[in-house]
């Protein structure tokens, strides 16, 4: 069933917002909806504390990748990603952006940090 959301090729854009912080990322990245409402942990499984500490952990690295375009392919990493610790976010934003870093490291072969991107 993951090989079906990572061979799909129609754009499918996802977008991760909170109105209380005013904070949005729209993914457009094909396949990522259908694994996340088909493949993902559901809402819930995770607490919202484990999702923030990862979600640190993907950002820092994350941003470090795209300021080297010379050594991480800048088709990839494209833009940075503004996330504040210190900021809550809410479950619904930390959980969307957990998971598209779980997708987005076992779609192309990534590692964003010390963890095996797991389901």
């Amino acid at each position: 069933m993951e090989k079906k959301a990572f061979a799909q090729k129609k754009g499918d854009t996802v977008e991760i917002a909170s109105d209380e912080t005013e904070y949005q990322i729209i993914i457009i990245e094909p396949g990522f909806n259908f694994w996340l409402q088909s493949i993902a942990r559901p809402e819930g499984y995770y607490s919202q504390s484990f999702l923030e500490n990862r979600n640190q952990i993907y950002v820092i690295n994350w941003n470090q990748r795209v300021l080297s375009p010379s050594q991480y392919s800048p088709d990839l990493y494209v833009l940075q990603i503004d996330y504040d610790p210190n900021i809550d976010y809410g479950y619904e934003v930390n959980y969307k952006l957990y998971n598209y870093f779980i997708y987005f490291q076992r779609k192309y072969n990534q590692r964003l940090g010390p963890f095996l991107p797991r389901i």
